[in-house]
């Protein structure tokens, strides 16, 4: 998903280190993450444009 080597997104204004693959959550997908700001492990949705961005990159 791009983030493979440094582990890291910053996504809804936060920077987060991920640490989990991409799982089902709800409806859509999302990563286990903890933000630069807390200490805490917390669940992180991904928004549609960027599950669509990436799928079109693999379709390539």
């Amino acid at each position: 998903m791009g983030y493979a080597e440094s582990r890291r997104i910053r996504i809804y204004g936060e920077e987060f280190e991920v640490v989990s693959n991409p799982f089902p959550e709800g409806n859509g997908i999302a990563v286990r993450g903890i933000s630069t700001r807390e200490t805490e492990v917390r669940v992180v949705k991904l928004p549609l444009p960027i599950l669509q961005a990436v799928g079109k990159k693999k379709a390539a």
